[in-house]
């Protein structure tokens, strides 16, 4: 954990207020030349005059009425002691805007957060090389075994998956950095006392033990709220060089994403899905709109212009019932009656080469039907 100097108590004090709006605590912050002491002692004339500064610089950005009434109810010293107190217990860490090991890319986008709490270790987790993926909490499994298969090819490479630790793209995105040995952070919408939802607690102990960091913005005992997600998505996007998208509904947090993507600059890449999902419907509209699409890592590398190479596994070549089956299921998925019917095949033997080609990795089972593996 990084060694804590006088600043982070105001830093951790910052955090307790005004959740909702973070771009204010942003342009503060930089109104006060980045001293976080000045920030959170900032006086009612201090608030006047960077409401005018904000005016003639950025646009209008409103000073939460309640800013003064949380400061004053503030403790630094007592939320420092708190916190210690926590962090002991919990093993937690909080790194500020102002430390080295805060990450570069997020002091980027408008609305940074002033400082993260964190679980897991930064050793070799490579900032420079972090791609984001979101897309909806209801995934196909279409969509998930395309984005499995696009992560595995990152398999020995220096990539750092990011993404935000929901139900859905999200957690199969983590799991799949962590089944290939790749580092990956999550970025929760609340403090870390909650482990939302609570399918994914594997994921909350697994990522801090040697996959890589969850961070949040949030003190330790904040609940999950609605409008902290679409918060979350601006961290999540804004760690990352680029932005993959794998399923999205025009109105879904995965397309606040894509925009925040856009607006921040960054890459901006789709995998196609089936046209006949609703939750492909916002992907072709970025499609249409230039962003990329995306079949497999190389694509990826080369939006990203990354001069590194992916690493392709040689595959044993197929045997004459293999090609057989694999023509066969490649139009879309069936069952072994199907298959032993249109193959004219004893369902016996089938099921022998069936299994054979499970164990290959070249087909998976689901809801009784075979269809060819990412």
């Amino acid at each position: 954990m990084p060694i804590f100097n006088n600043d982070i108590k105001y830093f951790l004090s910052m955090s307790n207020i005004c959740l909702t709006n973070p771009l204010f605590k942003a342009k503060l912050f930089e109104y006060f030349d980045f001293d976080i002491k000045k920030t959170f002692e900032a006086s009612s004339n201090d608030l006047k005059l960077a409401s005018k500064y904000f005016d003639e610089t950025c646009g209008h950005i409103t000073v939460p009425r309640n800013f003064l009434k949380e400061r004053d109810s503030i403790n630094p010293d007592e939320v420092y002691g708190e916190f210690i107190c926590i962090a002991q217990k919990e093993d937690i860490g909080f790194v500020s805007y102002n430390e080295p090991l805060y990450p570069k890319e997020l002091k980027n986008i408008p609305d940074f957060p002033l400082g993260l709490y964190y679980k897991g270790n930064f050793d070799d987790v490579n900032f420079e090389r972090a791609i984001a993926f979101v897309g909806s909490r209801k995934a196909s499994l279409y969509a998930k075994e395309a984005l499995h298969k696009i992560i595995s090819e990152f398999k020995g490479l220096d990539i750092v998956i990011v993404s935000g630790l929901a139900e859905g793209i999200d957690a199969k995105s983590h799991r799949s950095a962590i089944e290939n040995n790749l580092k990956t952070i999550a970025v929760i919408g609340s403090g870390f006392k909650f482990q939302y939802p609570s399918t994914n607690k594997d994921l909350y102990n697994k990522i801090p033990d040697g996959f890589g960091l969850i961070f949040s913005e949030y003190p330790y005992e904040t609940p999950p709220m609605p409008y902290q997600f679409p918060q979350r998505n601006r961290i999540v996007t804004g760690i990352a060089f680029g932005t993959v998208v794998a399923e999205a509904r025009m109105k879904s947090g995965a397309m606040i994403s894509a925009r925040l993507t856009l607006e921040n600059n960054r890459e901006l890449m789709c995998i196609p899905g089936l046209i006949s999902n609703p939750n492909t419907e916002g992907i072709y509209h970025l499609l249409k709109n230039g962003a990329s699409m995306v079949t497999n890592a190389c694509d990826i590398i080369d939006a990203m212009n990354w001069d590194i190479a992916v690493k392709r596994e040689e595959k044993a070549p197929l045997n004459d019932v293999e090609r057989l089956l694999l023509d066969e299921i490649s139009t879309d998925s069936k069952n072994i009656e199907d298959l032993s019917t249109n193959l004219n095949m004893d369902i016996n033997d089938l099921m022998v080469n069936l299994t054979s080609m499970e164990l290959k990795g070249l087909i998976k089972q689901a809801g009784g039907n075979y269809f060819i593996s990412g």
